[in-house]
């Protein structure tokens, strides 16, 4: 494989499990150095250090805006990709929602991502890259999921944006907005029934994979994708379509 991303540096935020490890993998497989966050697991995020050479680990809580200093220190003298992938989603129905619970999904979910894109963008070089992960649920709502989606509707028309306002200098921000995907969290929070009925309704006919994800934010971060800027890419498989 062509190692594109050769002397480039990127941040990944959440890359310690699930879509963000696969992102981080991708990353590095194609050549950039990897500076990812962790909440709480360090754990795995040793691991996951130990596992790929050329990563480094933050512990960055999203729901403390104060933390974004500490999350960009390591890529202080210079960034080259960012990848907004942390988010939180506690599936609440509209009459169980409650100001602190609205803050918090809010805070990590669409302030923090905006915050770190104002962040690093004077450090990113000419010709860098921004992605933003979304969800399914902005175009396919979901019982329960209305903080989710919304929140994740604010990154998405935070990616129209800024590609406007970055696109100057060359740097590109687009949307990757994965459908069902093969995570731990799915699984605890999905019954059997409800995934078989969601991969038949699938054009390929089956859930999802990390590395599917991971595929379309590395493209996205590459040099042939140069010339999109402000799109929602719906990796879903043909979910929704």
């Amino acid at each position: 494989m062509a190692m594109t991303l050769n002397g480039k540096t990127a941040l990944v935020t959440g890359g310690s499990r699930g879509i963000g490890r696969a992102i981080v993998r991708r990353l590095v497989r194609d050549g950039a150095r990897v500076v990812f966050s962790f909440r709480e697991d360090k754990a795995a995020a040793d691991q996951l250090m130990r596992d790929v050479a050329g990563t480094a680990a933050v512990q960055a809580d999203q729901e403390d805006i104060g933390s974004i200093e500490a999350l960009f220190e390591p890529v202080a003298d210079g960034l080259d990709i960012l990848v907004n992938n942390a988010g939180i989603n506690p599936p609440t129905p509209i009459s169980d929602i409650t100001p602190e619970l609205f803050d918090r999904v809010m805070t990590v979910n669409a302030k923090f991502p905006i915050l770190a894109m104002r962040r690093a963008e004077p450090l990113l070089r000419d010709g860098g890259r921004v992605v933003n992960v979304s969800t399914l649920n902005t175009a396919l709502p979901v019982p329960g999921l209305a903080l989710y989606s919304a929140s994740k509707a604010a990154l998405e028309q935070f990616t129209a944006v800024a590609a406007r306002e970055f696109g100057a200098r060359g740097i590109t921000v687009n949307t990757v907005s994965p459908g069902t995907t093969e995570t731990s969290l799915l699984r605890e929070t999905n019954p059997p029934e409800a995934l078989e009925q969601i991969t038949g309704f699938t054009a390929l006919g089956r859930i999802g994979r990390p590395d599917d994800i991971a595929d379309v934010v590395a493209f996205l971060a590459g040099p042939d994708a140069r010339w999109i800027t402000g799109q929602n890419i719906r990796a879903t498989g043909g979910l929704i379509l």
